[in-house]
């Protein structure tokens, strides 16, 4: 387990990565580029207390940088950085070498083009980090704030631009495996009725079941739903049924099997695969083919109550910045077991150490809060 003197900074990179794990949750069921960097740069704004946040993607050719998002100060994309090229500027140079690059002064660095505008502006920190995928950039993040970057916030900023850049690699994979995405986007009047309903206007011939509550789906799985629907009514679908349970959806369906079945879905397999869904296929004796979708979707939170009373109690307080005597004074109980406790939650939250138990905690909803100093 750490020591107690590395817990205040602990607790600053906890409530960084809380608002990290928000980030990365808004981008679940997204199949876009511009939609998933569009969700960074405006939540590195709005809950991060950056400035101003741009994403730019490296083209096919990798010539070039294209800019596709932009939050805060400037939300234009045609302005003078819109096209950067590979090992120009400070974004081409991240982008060529595959290196961050953090500063605290902006106005001070000599590679700064127009320092008069840092100064006017008063941005002071600048952070420079590649999206990359097995050492090989697809993009770069860059973010401004108006005061210094803790090494904390640089830290989750770090573990961020990881899932960004998963998240925008399996959108590109899955663009090139089923380009038919990019150029079809379905109506808002389409998107407002209820799945059942439009999986019945598609599949005229079969009687849905559905079992369950609807509840609101996002619009790239309420699409690939309907994708799917498509491909059984192709296949002469004579059997469906869609049930929602507390955080997962399921669709069962059995149509006759041809040599297009497994082509068919095999490119909606790996779309779900994306968004965290499985989609399983079985062929019968008699040439029945039986398909099984599981798709999460979000959900209120339920919380985990295997911590007993007292350990939920202790890892409650650490998470609030107390030491472990304050904790055993203010618990009446002594030192030893305090650490008694917090080693048994530790254990059952499958952590190594006490910043991943609070982390693990919070995550599974038994923090009500966490301190920041």
């Amino acid at each position: 387990m750490s020591d107690d003197n590395a817990l205040l900074n602990s607790s600053r990179l906890l409530f960084e990565l809380q608002n990290i794990n928000q980030l990365n949750q808004s981008l679940s069921g997204c199949l876009e580029s511009k939609a998933i960097a569009n969700k960074i740069t405006d939540g590195l704004v709005l809950n991060c207390g950056c400035c101003f946040a741009r994403i730019w993607l490296v083209e096919p050719d990798r010539t070039v940088l294209k800019l596709v998002a932009s939050s805060g100060m400037y939300t234009r994309l045609d302005g003078d950085f819109a096209i950067v090229p590979m090992g120009a500027y400070k974004v081409g140079k991240i982008a060529q070498h595959c290196i961050p690059f953090l500063s605290n002064s902006l106005a001070e660095e000599s590679w700064v083009k127009n320092r008069e505008w840092a100064i006017a502006n008063k941005i002071c920190g600048f952070a420079g980090l590649p999206l990359a995928i097995a050492g090989k950039a697809i993009g770069v993040l860059a973010v401004f704030s108006h005061q210094p970057m803790k090494a904390e916030f640089l830290e989750a900023l770090r573990i961020l631009c990881s899932s960004v850049a998963v998240a925008l690699n399996n959108v590109q994979l899955y663009q090139q495996k089923a380009p038919w995405y990019s150029q079809i986007i379905p109506s808002e009047s389409l998107i407002n009725k209820p799945l059942s309903e439009q999986i019945s206007e598609i599949l005229t011939n079969v009687r849905l079941i559905l079992v369950g509550t609807e509840n609101p789906l996002t619009t790239s799985i309420n699409y690939l739903l309907l994708k799917t629907a498509e491909a059984l009514k192709t296949h002469n679908c004579n059997y469906c049924r869609l049930t929602y349970k507390s955080d997962r959806l399921y669709l069962e369906a059995m149509l006759l099997s041809d040599s297009e079945t497994a082509i068919a879905f095999s490119d909606l397999n790996f779309a779900f695969i994306t968004i965290g869904g499985k989609l399983q296929t079985k062929i019968s004796h008699d040439n029945i083919t039986q398909i099984k979708l599981s798709l999460p979707y979000n959900s209120p939170r339920k919380t985990d109550t295997f911590l007993s009373r007292r350990e939920q109690e202790i890892i409650q307080l650490l998470a609030d910045g107390l030491r472990d005597r304050e904790i055993a004074q203010r618990l009446f109980i002594s030192d030893r077991t305090v650490k008694f406790h917090i080693n048994n939650a530790a254990s059952k939250l499958k952590a190594k150490t006490r910043i991943q138990a609070i982390h693990q905690a919070y995550l599974k909803g038994l923090l009500t809060s966490i301190y920041v100093k």
